[in-house]
């Protein structure tokens, strides 16, 4: 007779862990850690704007217990300062979100200097906050690194962000071959449209609320709805890759 434990696998619980966010204060970072919170984590976060900080910071403690800071994570020395700072807050740790990210067009739309920054913060910033995190979470831990579906879809408006999406698959897929044996398992989301400051100037906050409401957008606590499923897997599997997408848009 089959046990009816047997029929199930056994969630793993978010209860009691710890997690670090970076770009925690809107859109889909500040909606993981408002559901990471609700469910028992300890979270810190991170973001650049005060108000928003403190907005973000509101939300979590009433359903949770959290913390976070202002920083600029296109200087690696704040982006160490960052994860210094969550960790000592923490406790340690054994969750990483790496989703901070700025918007970027074609190569030709910008300037030297926003090229720059895009690639310090889509990219560098990426790597070297799971370079910290390889390096200080405890095992079993996750690496959530949230990418984006512009990888797959590529345009002449997106030459930069896509590039960078591309490059962040594919150290996606190697990294998680690589600390999977050091008992830190790593997970790539990769989101269609979501609405948050994202999407301006392009898409206004009154349309992106349209589009939600004819399902042709995302909410980011639909991504955080999915972060939330892989994470809670048993330890001895991993979700390698997420992808979430509007479901009126999936006939275009």
């Amino acid at each position: 007779m089959t046990e009816r434990a047997d029929l199930h696998t056994t969630a793993r619980p978010l209860k009691g862990r710890r997690a670090i966010i970076t770009g925690g204060t809107t859109g889909i970072g500040r909606a993981i850690a408002v559901m990471l919170a609700a469910n028992g984590a300890k979270v810190y976060i991170c973001g650049r704007d005060e108000r928003y900080l403190q907005d973000a910071l509101a939300h979590i403690r009433q359903v949770g217990e959290g913390d976070g800071m202002i920083t600029e994570l296109a200087d690696p020395d704040k982006v160490r300062a960052f994860f210094d700072a969550g960790e000592a807050y923490l406790g340690g740790f054994d969750i990483t979100v790496i989703n901070a990210a700025v918007a970027a067009g074609g190569l030709t739309q910008m300037t030297e200097d926003e090229l720059r920054y895009a690639i310090a913060v889509d990219f560098t910033a990426y790597l070297l906050s799971a370079h910290h995190a390889a390096n200080r979470m405890t095992p079993i831990g996750d690496v959530v690194i949230i990418g984006s579906l512009s990888a797959h879809i590529l345009g002449p408006s997106s030459t930069v962000y896509a590039g960078i999406k591309s490059g962040i698959a594919g150290f996606s897929e190697a990294l998680r071959r690589e600390l999977g044996p050091k008992g830190i398992r790593v997970s790539l989301v990769e989101p269609g449209k979501v609405g948050s400051d994202m999407q301006y100037p392009d898409v206004p906050d009154d349309k992106q609320r349209q589009m939600i409401k004819a399902e042709q957008m995302l909410r980011g606590e639909d991504i955080a709805a999915g972060v939330e499923f892989l994470l809670t897997q048993p330890t001895r599997s991993v979700i390698q890759q997420i992808v979430i997408v509007p479901r009126a848009l999936e006939g275009e």
